[in-house]
């Protein structure tokens, strides 16, 4: 049962199970399962027990009293409900949660062992620096004095921005929250996460088309839809419980599900139609399944009438993709195409997901809009079983994202504007000058003297350049000098020869986590590295916000384990230690050590300031309300019948308008005017003004169920509500509240008291207005979607009629675009190269290949190859190979032949390190915090490429060659 078949994974030769090779461990059967969280009756023990699962008792066979704690589970964010046994304070056994509306009793692999995750015996255990070559253990105090010292002293000489403060999505929503506010605190946007490197593109690109960058419908939506169109996305391995949601679909509507990948997934092997492309050419395949509806009238043009702006300027461009040019560039044949559109212009309504395969491109925020005209095309949009269904990748991927842990913006996407600093220093409490004081200043091209304080940070994508770029050539006024990696894996970033380089460079460099993660080992350093141990999501509380938007509440199930600290105490003691901790804990109670903030009165600031995503119902109370309370959801709608939160839809999906005692429901689906606002129904938000070229921006005789006004309308300020007469619902302490922000100025998202909000939803209408969505941006260098050839591309033939863009500057760092396309190197370089994701692994992998349950399955580090390129290349299946990219970095990997790629592409996971070209690292790690599985970095041979809008990392379409080692 521990040993992996050859059913899809890299294959290995028999040899001793790895556990007893780095962790000297016996592994039975039985230990397995219980080890794993797997007890007889856990769904994914069907294989074991061979007959029909049912449900075990959680106490089943237990000796003395067993506490069952709620958790969620660390991984991908579909949400799955971890229900752990802890006995005096041991964390024993955890079934998954039956009642949950999202996983139903299931789990996938990673989520049966996340108990390893907390007990795991490779975690970090105390505080570490290196001195002299050697891993010294210290204590908290030493660490917390001696790194702020130090960052102190690099304040000083060089600006707070040149320490760069990486945050992470595996924070809970309060962390994220304090974590972003730390940053503002310390002055600096030089502040980032896991997003900018997964969804940024998804977020401009959906934000910018109808509003909110984010997952429109929901899993559980998914059982109503009629067609399922996934393109650059692998629920199967990457998420893997969602598919349950999907197959629903198929098995119960008879829902044709349609797959385009250039690679041939276990998602494709779901698929009624798989459609092959090459890597990089999203645009024009959707334009090409756009050509045969437009060409055939299949698209919804009422819709598109009264609720879309700009499909003219669309139908221009997408006339130039006939089926023969689709087919030159993309590889897809006209006929399938023709086919494909047919059959979602036959089964409405249908959903459309993606998710890094589209997002991780130079063009990526051309492919998310792409897919999102696709659906407004089809009238698929603010439907039930319609909308895009982005999956994101992290358990709280969406929530950080939310809070603004991003260089470009504050917590609820209010920007860096004057406004929005002057809103959250209302929310905080805080004097907006002493604020800006903690803020550099710049002089730009213009000869003026700006704040850094209203300027974009670095983005982490491009964190490495902060530190090699000449200063003189960034907005940056100094190099970075220390950075802090905060629950980030280094590894799932590209040009790692670079970083290499970065990382010796710095005066400090930070690592705070539970495990160690490639940060401890890339690099040459002999000192000035610390590794602090931060606790897991299990031995802390909090919220954490799902793909589709719903908040849940993890329930504390252990104590901190070893030394390690939660991450909000490390922002407290480090807030201590730069002397701003009575500041920015001013409004939130502290718990009994006078020290930590306590993550219920934490979420209560959030939903005190974040009005523009409709984070301001989702009190502590509510959401533990729903947790305990599961199995009153419909497992479909995910609204409760009945119960004590009947008719609220589970965890509260933003927005959940309102403070917490106007009790909104939360809205399922985005943007469906079926139902009124006041019970989740929404229309199109209105953040793009209301005309342009004279042409009519908001909705045109159409509303919201109930709206008293029927037809388009700008996002409500005070003096909209005086001009309709309806100010005067507001009460007294709303209308002095308003008065004293800016009058008639106020607007439903600066309006602290919720009082605009309140009276526009008594009305029927949505306090950010009733607009079309848009399909042509006009801010954004390509303001119709268009094709643009990857960098490292190898079809020349196509680079002079689909050119990539001139470099330019943004983010405060110089970007190359055409300086890097205009060099051939396809020659030597001839394989396109794509990365992705595996089941038995997530992110840069350090916690789960330190996971021996995981690591049993997949010990090997490969690249997929296809038989005609293994057999011109002489490469045999299972031997090692070199794969080198253009710009010099090379891997060390297995070989495996496999058709799942086409000929000419090369597919790798990206969650392995502690390899680095060729050298195994392992004896560089602190001495039993090294992962079970170590293996070579794909992004070690990845290589230049950013998002013209976001700076989202290219690693879906660059060049290699392979060789046999």
């Amino acid at each position: 049962m521990l040993r992996k078949k050859t059913n899809g994974v890299a294959r290995r030769p028999q040899r001793t199970s790895i556990l007893s090779e780095a962790a000297n461990a016996s592994v039975d059967r039985r230990a397995f399962l219980r080890g794993s969280g797997l007890v007889i009756g856990g769904l994914s023990a069907i294989a074991a027990t061979g007959g029909t699962v049912t449900q075990a008792s959680a106490a089943a066979g237990a000796a003395g009293k067993v506490d069952l704690k709620k958790s969620v589970c660390t991984h991908c964010s579909v949400g799955c409900t971890v229900v752990a046994e802890v006995q005096d304070g041991v964390w024993t056994g955890q079934e998954p949660g039956w009642d949950s509306p999202f996983n139903l009793g299931a789990h996938c692999a990673k989520g049966a062992s996340v108990r390893e995750h907390a007990h795991g015996e490779r975690r970090l255990k105390y505080p570490m620096k290196k001195e002299g070559g050697e891993w010294k253990r210290i204590s908290w105090e030493q660490a917390i004095n001696e790194i702020g010292d130090g960052m102190m002293t690099i304040r000083d000489e060089s600006g707070p921005d040149s320490v760069y403060w990486l945050g992470s999505a595996k924070h809970n929503n309060e962390q994220a929250y304090l974590f972003r506010k730390f940053a503002a605190y310390w002055g600096t946007n030089n502040v980032d996460h896991q997003a900018r490197i997964c969804h940024s593109t998804t977020v401009a690109g959906v934000a910018n088309t109808w509003g909110y960058g984010a997952m429109t419908n929901s899993y559980n939506d998914i059982h109503n839809s009629k067609a399922i169109f996934i393109i650059g996305g692998n629920p199967a391995e990457a998420h893997p419980v969602s598919l349950l949601h999907l197959l629903r679909a198929k098995e119960q509507n008879n829902a044709p599900v349609i797959v385009c990948d250039p690679r041939f997934t276990r998602t494709a092997a779901h698929a009624d139609e798989y459609v092959r492309f090459r890597p990089g050419t999203d645009v024009a395949l959707i334009w090409g399944i756009l050509w045969h509806i437009f060409d055939n009238g299949w698209e919804d043009k009422e819709f598109i009438r009264t609720r879309v702006w700009g499909m003219d300027q669309i139908k221009d461009e997408v006339a130039r993709w006939t089926p023969e040019e689709v087919e030159r560039v993309t590889g897809a044949p006209g006929s399938q195409l023709k086919r494909v559109a047919r059959t979602m212009a036959n089964n409405r309504p249908g959903t459309v997901i993606w998710c890094m395969g589209g997002t991780q491109h130079t063009n990526g925020n051309n492919n998310t809009r792409a897919y999102c005209v696709l659906q407004l095309a089809l009238g698929n949009m603010g439907t039930s079983g319609g909308g895009t269904n982005i999956f994101r990748g992290h358990d709280n991927v969406q929530g950080a994202t939310d809070l603004g842990v991003l260089s470009h913006t504050l917590p609820g996407y209010y920007g860096l504007s004057a406004g929005a600093w002057g809103h959250w220093a209302r929310v905080w409490g805080e004097d907006p000058e002493w604020l800006a004081g903690q803020f550099a200043k710049t002089t730009g091209a213009d000869g003026k003297e700006k704040s850094l304080q209203n300027l974009t940070g670095i983005p982490v994508s491009r964190w490495i350049d902060g530190i090699l770029e000449d200063p003189d050539n960034m907005d940056n006024p100094d190099k970075v000098r220390a950075m802090v990696l905060w629950g980030h894996a280094p590894n799932s970033q590209t040009r790692m020869v670079e970083m290499k380089k970065a990382m010796e460079q710095l005066d400090m460099l930070v690592v705070i986590d539970p495990f160690p993660t490639v940060s401890a080992v890339l690099h040459d350093r002999t000192d000035g590295v610390y590794l602090l141990p931060a606790t897991t999501q299990f031995e802390t509380r909090g919220s954490v916000t799902a793909s589709n938007r719903s908040l849940q509440w993890r329930e504390q199930v252990i104590e901190p384990l070893f030394e390690s600290k939660p991450d909000h105490e490390i922002i407290a003691l480090l807030s201590q230690k730069f002397g701003f901790h009575d500041r920015i804990f001013r409004n939130i109670k502290l718990e009994e050590d006078g020290l930590t903030p306590e993550p219920e009165d934490t979420l209560r600031e959030i939903n005190r300031g974040m009005w523009t995503v409709g984070y301001t119902g989702q009190s502590p109370e509510r959401i533990k309300k729903h947790m305990a309370n599961q199995h009153t959801f419909d497992r479909t709608t995910l609204q409760a019948v009945g119960g004590p939160a009947d008719g609220d839809y589970y965890g509260l999906p933003w927005p959940s308008w309102g403070p917490p005692e106007m009790n909104h429901p939360g809205t399922p689906n985005l943007y469906d005017m079926s139902k009124p606002v006041a019970e989740g129904g929404l229309t199109f938000r209105a953040r793009f003004g209301v005309e342009r070229d004279g042409e009519n921006l908001l909705a045109e005789g159409v509303a919201s169920a109930g709206s008293e006004i029927q037809d388009g309308y700008p996002e409500f300020t005070m003096q909209m509500l005086m001009d309709l007469g309806w100010d005067g619902d507001l009460t007294a302490e709303e209308r002095a509240a308003i008065d004293g922000v800016a009058g008639p100025d106020t607007n439903w998202k600066t309006d602290l008291s919720g009082g605009i909000q309140r009276v526009a939803i008594e009305h029927g209408c949505a306090p950010f207005g009733n607009a079309k969505a848009r399909t042509v941006v006009w801010t954004f260098p390509d303001p119709v979607p268009v094709h643009r050839e990857p960098l490292y591309t190898n079809r020349r033939d196509l680079v002079a009629d689909y050119p990539t863009y001139e470099d330019r500057k943004f983010y405060r760092l110089p970007t190359m675009y055409a300086s890097i396309q205009k060099q051939d190197f396809s020659k030597d370089y001839p394989i396109i190269l794509t990365s992705g994701r595996l089941v038995e692994y997530e992110g840069g992998g350090d916690e789960t290949r330190s996971n021996p349950w995981l690591a049993e399955l997949q010990q090997d580090m490969f690249v997929e190859i296809n038989p005609r390129d293994a057999n011109n290349l002489g490469v045999r299946d299972g031997s090692q190979v070199w794969v080198e990219g253009p710009e010099g970095g090379k891997v060390k990997v297995m070989a495996m032949v496999t058709n799942r790629v086409g000929e000419g592409v090369a597919f790798m996971p990206f969650h392995f390190g502690g390899h680095f070209q060729g050298e195994d690292q392992r004896s560089k790690y602190p001495e039993g915090a090294d992962p079970y599985v170590l293996g070579e970095s794909t992004n070690t041979a990845q290589t230049y490429g950013y998002d013209s809008v976001t700076q989202m990392q290219e690693t879906k379409a660059t060049l290699c060659k392979i060789w046999t080692a």
